[in-house]
């Protein structure tokens, strides 16, 4: 097979240290290797303009804001809630956090006061970082809060006396009162470090405890996707902190590795971006489809704009084959893909050793040794059969457990695997081809069909700007499969030619029966289609053609 030339897990020997700490990784490490001069990160924001932090000053200021956290008194392997905009003072106190020994928990800033008084009161948080604007809205539901030890605000603060014990405090001066540092806390790499959120099942977020040896688990993707050739490289995220995909990818990976960050906070402009890579002299630019679809038909620019860009990386959600391919024909750069999840972030991937095969998402990393079972029996199936994706249980990529859910944690965990709960396939030579979730599969008639075929063939005309295809019941055990499409602005196309190009294009089985058009799908936090809560009540338009 052809997978085989990258795929031996043999040849990839996993170094987990018995302590671990990703803070000091990702700061102390590279500042003590003589590049303390380096620049660790740039944030650009629209309104407060361009500000950086070197890797000395990194190190120097999550260490300050350790020592702030040890002088709270508050309890071992205590919850952090971080929940600012794209800063500098993201990376100070996600990582300063850690390094104290305490646990990270990274909040999206498009959550409600009310949302985030559900994550604090999960997540059991002793100490909130925010900017002025968030705490303001949390102020009259303070009652609600009696459990935080400590608020730290971050950028302009406004003292004021508020009728309950938290203590608030102005980050930035707090910080510049801690002059000494005591010892280092030495945890260990199986300890818990960060805390994610992601969408639940009973419909609140799910908590997802990672350990500090997770850092190490991702090491095989700077080699298999990131593609890191030297320390000069400079990544472009077109993402915020708060997302899994953006934690590693585009503050934790690179620092780690002492790479140069250079990150957005403003307006979602697609002219923007390139400004910024030719700005910034980025060889690295990372983001979501759409952000290469925005690129791609609001900007004129072209290979000569990004002249130091060598390297170009999506996930999140398939990349259509039509964006890579201009994508590509405009730039000469591949965009290589990769597939992820927030129990063991992105561990399936494009590289550039291997040719792109449109439609597929590439191969395990070197190191990863997941297989394709059969849930049923456990099972590995034949290359063309469909089997879940499954993670030998001492993969050190792997999350320790649910927050606070351990019959959900052990529904997940059989024999030594984890149950990613996605599907996947692998073709003779070795591609992997991700089919998604059981729930998402549409079984129509006796067929099975992957939803995101359909849309990938779809997202290639040229008048669809998304698309979602889901199972609509219409009877007893009927199911048809149907397509949710937003149009580009203006465009004039109709349903019923929208359902004759998928006949053109796929399998009869697979091709739409009803495409109805929408002005806008339901979304999580972060951007990712919300497939049951698609229904016709959302469409302005439906074919009529059978």
């Amino acid at each position: 097979m052809l997978s085989q030339k990258i795929n031996k897990n043999s040849t990839w020997v996993w170094d987990i240290p018995k302590k671990f700490n990703i803070g000091k990784a990702c700061t102390d490490a590279i500042s003590q290797d003589g590049r303390h001069d380096q620049i660790a990160m740039i944030v650009e924001d629209e309104e407060l303009g361009t500000s950086s932090i070197t890797y000395k000053d990194l190190s120097i200021k999550s260490s300050q804001f350790a020592e702030l956290l040890k002088a709270q008194g508050i309890t071992k392997q205590s919850r952090v809630l971080v929940r600012l905009p794209n800063c500098l003072d993201y990376p100070i106190c996600f990582l300063g956090a850690m390094k104290a020994g305490y646990i990270s928990v990274p909040t999206s800033t498009l959550l409600t006061a009310k949302e985030i008084i559900y994550l604090a009161r999960d997540s059991g948080a002793e100490v909130l970082v925010t900017d002025i604007k968030t705490w303001e809205n949390l102020i009259p539901m303070l009652g609600e809060l009696e459990f935080l030890h400590t608020v730290f605000i971050s950028g302009e603060f406004k003292k004021k006396k508020y009728k309950n014990k938290i203590k608030v405090r102005h980050l930035g001066p707090e910080l510049e009162k801690i002059t000494t540092f005591t010892d280092s806390v030495n945890t260990l790499a199986n300890d818990p470090a960060y805390l994610v959120y992601t969408s639940g099942t009973t419909g609140f977020p799910k908590g997802v405890l990672h350990a500090h040896r997770a850092l190490l688990g991702r090491k095989p993707a700077a080699e298999f996707w990131f593609n890191f050739s030297n320390s000069s490289d400079r990544i472009l995220h077109t993402g915020k902190f708060n997302w899994t995909y953006v934690l590693g990818s585009g503050l934790m990976d690179p620092l780690y590795m002492g790479k140069t960050v250079i990150v957005h906070e403003g307006k979602n402009e697609a002219q923007g971006w390139i400004n910024l890579i030719k700005k910034h002299k980025a060889t690295i630019f990372i983001g979501v489809p759409t952000i290469y679809r925005q690129i791609l038909q609001k900007s004129n620019a072209g290979r000569n704009d990004v002249k130091t860009l060598r390297h170009c990386m999506s996930a999140g959600e398939h990349l259509s084959d039509e964006v890579f391919e201009q994508w590509h024909k405009r730039f000469g750069l591949d965009i290589y893909e990769a597939v992820g999840m927030s129990e063991f972030s992105y561990y399936i991937s494009q590289n550039a050793n291997m040719p792109i095969r449109p439609g597929s998402a590439g191969f395990p990393q070197p190191g990863h040794d997941i297989q394709l079972l059969d849930p049923e029996n456990l099972r590995p199936v034949e290359p063309g059969e469909e089997g879940m994706i499954c993670v030998p249980e001492d993969d050190p990529g792997l999350f320790l457990r649910y927050w606070n859910l351990g019959d959900e944690t052990q529904k997940y965990r059989h024999d030594g695997w984890f149950f990613t709960g996605d599907y996947a396939r692998y073709d003779k030579d070795g591609y992997l081809w991700f089919l998604g979730r059981k729930d998402d599969i549409i079984k129509s008639f006796g067929y099975r069909v992957s939803p995101y075929e359909i849309e990938r063939i779809y997202k290639n005309h040229q008048e669809v700007l998304d698309c979602a295809a889901i199972g609509e019941k219409i009877g007893k055990d009927k199911i048809l499969v149907v397509l949710y499409v937003i149009l580009r602005q203006e465009s004039k196309i109709t349903p019923n030619q929208l359902v004759l190009y998928g006949r053109e294009n796929l399998a009869s089985y697979k091709a739409p029966k009803i495409v109805y058009i929408a002005e806008t799908f339901p979304k999580t936090k972060n951007g990712k289609i919300l497939r049951r809560q698609i229904e016709e009540a959302i469409s302005v338009a439906k074919s009529d053609i059978r």
